[in-house]
């Protein structure tokens, strides 16, 4: 008892009490980043069942991974000064010397500064999603993280890239709503383009029509026509509505079928020809070349000929 009565209570009350509310503030600070955060969950749960659509859905994750992140460094810092002006720390000079040194990293990392201005607008204009496969900064590939500071793709070898938002100044983005896969088919000269363009249209149909492809095709064929005439080929160029990320899948099974409708048809796929000229002589004659393959040239064949 006399120990009790010797304490200065009025000494102690004050740490004790500051004590108190720093105690306080750290665990207002960490229900107050809780609620939040689980209020954006909500949100974007909401966001997706508005928006519908798997677009849709990785753009709300996409923000509300943001969003939250966010919330987590506002609310901390603010607990932070808090507490230390609870401590007895002055926040005046922190602020102070904060916004002399921040002018100062601002000069040095200007770079970084832009990474997340660009970043921010990346994500407020959706130009790019978890999920999207985008051609950026001259590398494509399956984006699988997209924050304020840099952009995850994934290319198919498997390497994994991370680009600064800074380096970003067009995206290409190839998973958007809709997509083409773009065949060109080159055929011989001797081929009828008509009927040609017809065994082209059929073998299109009969792709829609497979249930396996059904859901991937989102419209009939378009025939485009002849695209070019090459050296040895007539190349005729078509395309097919897709659902996102089905492009590529779509073009080669349908290469694949128009392979074997041609070898079925007997449409000739080119390769390249060589015409050998043999001059013209002085008077304008021009002689014709020899029946029979020189003697030189037929060895030559004969020993690249396989045993």
């Amino acid at each position: 008892m006399d120990f009790l009565n010797n304490i200065n209570w009025e000494r102690w009350s004050a740490p004790a009490l500051s004590g108190v509310r720093i105690v306080f503030i750290m665990i207002a600070a960490w229900i107050a980043i809780a609620v939040l955060q689980r209020g954006v969950r909500t949100v974007r749960t909401r966001i997706e069942g508005h928006m519908g659509g798997e677009d849709g859905a990785r753009r709300a994750q996409t923000l509300g991974r943001v969003v939250r992140y966010l919330i987590g460094v506002v609310i901390s810092a603010v607990a932070i000064m808090l507490v230390l002006a609870e401590v007895g720390v002055s926040l005046a000079p922190i602020l102070g010397a904060a916004g002399v040194v921040g002018v100062a990293i601002g000069f040095g990392a200007q770079s970084l500064v832009k990474d997340y201005f660009t970043g921010f607008f990346i994500l407020f204009e959706d130009q790019i999603r978890t999920g999207d496969v985008v051609k950026i900064a001259d590398i494509g590939g399956f984006v699988e993280d997209v924050t304020l500071r840099h952009v995850r793709l994934r290319d198919y070898d498997g390497n994994v890239h991370f680009i600064p938002n800074g380096l970003i100044s067009t995206v290409t983005n190839m998973t958007r709503s809709f997509a083409h896969a773009v065949m060109d088919v080159g055929v011989s000269y001797r081929e009828n383009v008509d009927e040609v363009m017809a065994i082209m249209a059929e073998v299109g149909a009969q792709l829609r029509a497979d249930p396996a492809f059904a859901s991937k095709i989102m419209d009939d064929m378009e025939m485009a026509g002849v695209d070019r005439l090459d050296d040895s080929a007539v190349v005729l160029r078509c395309r097919i509505k897709t659902a996102p990320l089905q492009q590529w899948g779509v073009r080669r099974e349908y290469l694949r079928r128009i392979k074997a409708a041609f070898d079925a048809r007997g449409v000739e796929i080119p390769f390249p020809h060589v015409t050998f000229y043999a001059g013209v002589n002085k008077d304008g004659s021009a002689p014709s070349l020899p029946l029979r393959m020189p003697r030189e040239l037929a060895e030559l064949v004969q020993d690249k000929q396989p045993a």
